[in-house]
């Protein structure tokens, strides 16, 4: 009689018991994450014992972490970590600092030894790096500003991992650990990563591009699970985690042409092997246990949020960041990492935890996994209560800054709240046409080198309403959100509408979900990076074909218009091909504006010929402010004026060509 492996019954039954708990935590809108645990718990070894070999259950979880870590690190870039360099040394540093100070504190008020309180220091410092950030992930809120702020400390947190390691031995007082050593292994190790990741900036896009070459896909994903396995067990070899190591293989690749089929090819084998991590993790909590220790376990779990929130929330305002932030940032990190795990079980065998405080250690750990989905999902609302407790000004909330007063006192000017990318080109465009505008942003950094170089930004949270007050949002014409932060660009365009029904607010968002939402929150207009994506490519594909930009920007208003239903519609009707081809030739107007180096300023509509070289005619000219109907031959064009043109569409853009 065949048998099966031990490992693939177990991994087969791990998965068949996952479903149906995730299933129906997905009908009822909770966290998946957490579905994932309690399975752990019903089926692991303190439950109904259905799992066989944990250890081997141990390695995929491990492997699922390695490969999240991978793909968060696809996310990135070289670039912006290294924009990160503050929140990831200040305030990492003043987080694992601080927090290991006060828990070994609380832990030697509380009896303990002081290399035992130490030791428990090391353990609730550590927060789940692959729970929060793929909590961050699913919200769509890793760019926001709480988000950046928490990758930071929790990059830090990953490398603080090694000395602590290192220490263990030197807390339970074995001759081989020594504050020499610890120094040395580390000075190993971060020079190790130098070298890893100048090696892969140099060999990498060399192999990756004969790789490709080759046209074969099972070839190209083997080598992406080579790269990501591989540098993840050099990190390991100089006392790095694996998981690490796999950040810094992504953070490599992302900077690749490849990386966005790098992503497309891992996630399926990520998302597997991520639900058995979590699983793994609830196979850990022993039920029994935690009846017998509830009173202490849940007294250790409410001291960890407690204080770890308050600890987090201070680093994060210290940096410069509003209180809003900070108590989201706060509330995402209040639970113990999956790495402080290993820490544990390293300290048993080191006799600097007891049996009974391991067990109570893992259920009080687990516990506060389980609460982060809902904490992070609940902290837009306790941020925003929390905040307009503190009045802007006060020495728990900064004040708004940076303004001048005749900015202050504007009106009818453009408020553009988020100075990245898009803000950026956005205010240089009204700078160049002298349209007035405001710029609202949170991180001090960006504000300080801002104003440095002329820009009339404003530091402040555009959540509140002091803050919106402060810039004329009250008088302003237009408001304009190109932040990734989904929570605060739906508070900030409710809070703009109350306070000033007519102002016009767009807003950029990277998800087709966010729309409706914003819209009904009283947003003129969204623009889904998504669709505005489509729309370029098919706006090309459409000028490579010959069809003229009239028509083509026609077909670009209607889909804006209409909130791209188009792209929302599962299929559209097949046009017939004549009826296009006599919508595309039959008439249509056009404007045109006429700038200072046409060739067409100086010269009379007659001299021009549009009609008889094109067939297209002047039906009207407005110059300053003024429209001209049915303007004479003798007319003479100026730069500034703008023209309509009546005509076919091919016959328009043959004539913008003539006249720009």
């Amino acid at each position: 009689m065949p048998h099966s492996p031990p490992l693939l019954q177990d991994l087969l039954l791990l998965l068949l018991a996952s479903i149906p708990i995730a299933f129906i935590f997905n009908r009822l809108r909770l966290p998946t994450i957490v579905g994932f645990i309690i399975t752990g718990v019903l089926i692991g070894p303190y439950g109904l014992g259905l799992i066989r070999d944990v250890g081997a259950i141990d390695v995929l979880a491990e492997l699922g972490v390695v490969l999240l870590l991978f793909t968060i690190g696809l996310e990135f870039s070289l670039r912006r970590i290294l924009e990160m360099k503050r929140l990831f040394l200040l305030g990492g540093g003043l987080q694992v600092a601080l927090t290991t100070l006060l828990a070994s504190l609380v832990a030697y008020l509380l009896g303990r030894p002081v290399a035992q309180a130490v030791f428990f220091g090391f353990l609730f410092t550590l927060s789940s790096t692959a729970i929060v950030l793929k909590s961050y992930i699913d919200r769509a809120e890793i760019d926001a500003p709480h988000g950046r702020a928490g990758v930071g400390i929790l990059l830090f947190q990953d490398l603080s991992i090694v000395p602590m390691m290192l220490m263990i031995p030197v807390l339970g007082g074995t001759k081989g650990g020594s504050f020499a050593r610890i120094a040395l292994t580390l000075a190993i190790a971060m020079g190790a990563i130098a070298l890893i990741i100048l090696a892969a900036r140099i060999i990498v896009p060399y192999l990756l591009h004969h790789i490709v070459r080759l046209r074969s896909s099972e070839v190209f994903i083997i080598s992406i699970v080579v790269l990501s396995l591989g540098t993840s067990w050099l990190t390991s070899q100089f006392g790095l985690s694996l998981a690490l190591g796999a950040f810094i293989a992504g953070i490599v690749l992302s900077e690749s042409e490849y990386s966005h089929q790098i992503v497309a090819d891992i996630l399926p084998f990520r998302d597997v092997f991520n639900s058995v991590f979590f699983i793994s993790i609830g196979m850990l909590l022993s039920l029994s246990s935690l009846t017998a220790n509830l009173v202490t376990v849940l007294g250790w779990v409410g001291m960890l949020i407690v204080g770890k929130t308050l600890l987090i929330l201070a680093v994060v305002r210290l940096m410069g960041y509003s209180m809003r932030v900070s108590v989201m940032a706060a509330l995402g990190l209040a639970q113990i990492g999956e790495f402080s795990f290993i820490l544990a079980k390293t300290g048993v065998a080191e006799g600097l935890i007891s049996t009974t405080d391991y067990q109570r250690f893992l259920a009080a750990s687990i516990i506060s996994m389980v609460a982060t989905p809902f904490l992070i999902k609940a902290a837009p609302r306790v941020a925003y209560a929390v905040q307009a407790m503190f009045a802007a000004g006060s020495m728990f909330e900064p004040s708004v800054a940076g303004a001048d007063s005749t900015e202050a006192e504007m009106r009818g000017h453009v408020i553009i709240v988020g100075f990245g990318l898009n803000g950026r080109n956005l205010a240089k465009v009204l700078r160049r046409t002298g349209v007035p505008y405001v710029v609202l942003e949170l991180n001090a950094e960006t504000v300080r080198q801002a104003r440095e170089e002329g820009e009339p930004v404003v530091y402040g949270d555009a959540t509140r309403r002091e803050v919106l007050s402060h810039v004329g949002g009250e008088y302003a014409r237009i408001l304009v959100l190109a932040i990734s932060d989904p929570a605060a660009a739906r508070h900030t365009v409710s809070l703009a509408r109350q306070m000033n029904p007519d102002v016009h607010i767009i807003v950029r968002t990277r998800y087709m979900a966010e729309l409706e939402d914003l819209q009904a929150l009283g947003a003129d207009e969204v623009i889904p990076e998504e669709f505005e994506t489509s729309i370029e490519i098919f706006s090309r594909v459409l000028n490579e074909y010959g069809i003229a930009r009239s028509v083509i920007q026609r077909q670009i208003s209607a889909i804006r218009s209409e909130g791209y239903q188009m792209f929302r519609m599962p299929s559209l009707p097949i046009a017939d091909m004549n009826e296009m081809a006599d919508a595309l030739n039959s008439a249509s107007t056009e404007t045109v504006f006429i700038q200072h180096t046409s060739p067409s300023v100086g010269k009379t509509i007659g001299e021009l010929k549009l009609r008889t070289q094109t067939g297209v005619s002047i039906i009207a000219i407005t110059r300053d402010g003024q429209t001209q109907i049915n303007p004479q031959p003798d007319s003479k064009l100026q730069a500034g004026d703008i023209l309509v043109l009546l005509g076919g569409a091919n016959q328009i853009d043959r004539a913008i060509e003539e006249i720009i």
